[in-house]
């Protein structure tokens, strides 16, 4: 029973990593299994046994999550991208107060002020976030459509960035991915290796391990590798890491709008505007109540 407890936790885990401004890491918390993630990745090898076992359900729940709700979430972007982004910035804002706690708590606990140290994290992270939506010149699934060996080392380190990000409780891996400039394509290439892969279409098959086999190592290696530093860095430098974090949620609303926008553009009517905004603040407020209950 533990194990299909886990495995429906996992589910949770995954939905939330594939939509933007929601966090991986905070349903984590919120599921009551961040603590045994973070000691199981991090002693995979000290503990491989006990490690895996603990890792798999949720492994085999993450999976399902992301494939199940790869099909819902193109959709809503190819066909109601105002309110869905509008619901994406909710989800963000509400995460907010969650972060703005953690950095205040990190600052009576460790007996540091907000200097500038912490100023300079934050406009750094905020500048990234601004500049490289501005950056790129193409869609983001035509830059996946005819991957080289080049694009494949970038959707390796791209994974890696992403998945550094998935496991900091209140930061969204995919909102990385789309401030990156290649959450549309990865969304795109995983529905169309899906369907190749229903189809047994080998040609629809290799064209999407092309994109998602580079990115998957990039994501494993990331979690693995990354995991210790993120820990480092909430223990010794909670302050400063949360400001770049925050920098890095204050910005990302306008790269939300602007990859939505180059996407699948913008068609704004009275109807949609009225659901844009109940859905921003449905975001909201689900967001917070997940963090806030994380938090207990």
């Amino acid at each position: 029973m533990k194990f299909i407890i886990d495995i429906v936790k996992g589910i949770f885990v995954g939905v939330a990593n594939i939509i933007p401004g929601v966090s991986g890491g905070t349903m984590a918390v919120s599921m009551g299994i961040y603590d045994r993630l973070i000691s199981s990745i991090t002693n995979l090898f000290k503990q491989f046994k006990k490690s895996v076992i603990s890792l798999l359900p949720i492994g085999i729940g993450c999976v399902i999550g992301l494939v199940g709700f790869t099909y819902a979430i193109q959709y809503l972007l190819a066909n109601q991208p105002f309110p869905t982004c509008l619901a994406f910035i909710g989800m963000i804002l509400g995460g907010v107060p969650i972060l703005v706690s953690n950095l205040k708590k990190g600052m009576r606990t460790t007996h540091t002020k907000f200097g500038a140290v912490q100023v300079i994290a934050f406009l750094v992270l905020f500048a990234l976030v601004i500049v490289m939506p501005l950056m790129k010149s193409e869609g983001q699934s035509a830059s996946l459509t005819d991957p080289g060996v080049f694009t494949m080392m970038k959707l390796f380190l791209v994974g890696i960035i992403a998945s550094a990000t998935m496991v900091i409780p209140g930061v969204s891996g995919s909102l990385v991915l789309m401030i990156l400039g290649y959450y549309y394509g990865i969304i795109d290439t995983l529905k169309s290796f899906l369907d190749s892969l229903a189809a047994f279409e080998m040609d629809g098959i290799l064209s999407g391990c092309f994109v998602l086999i580079p990115f998957g190592i990039g994501v494993l290696l990331g979690i693995f590798l990354i995991a210790k530093l993120i820990d480092y860095l909430f223990r010794k430098h909670s302050v400063t890491t949360y400001s770049a974090i925050m920098g890095l949620i204050v910005a990302s609303p306008f790269a939300i709008i602007y990859n939505v926008m180059q996407e699948s553009g913008m068609r704004i009517t009275v109807l949609n505007t009225i659901a844009g905004v109940v859905l921003l603040a449905a975001g909201a407020v689900f967001t917070y109540i997940m963090g806030t209950k994380g938090e207990e």
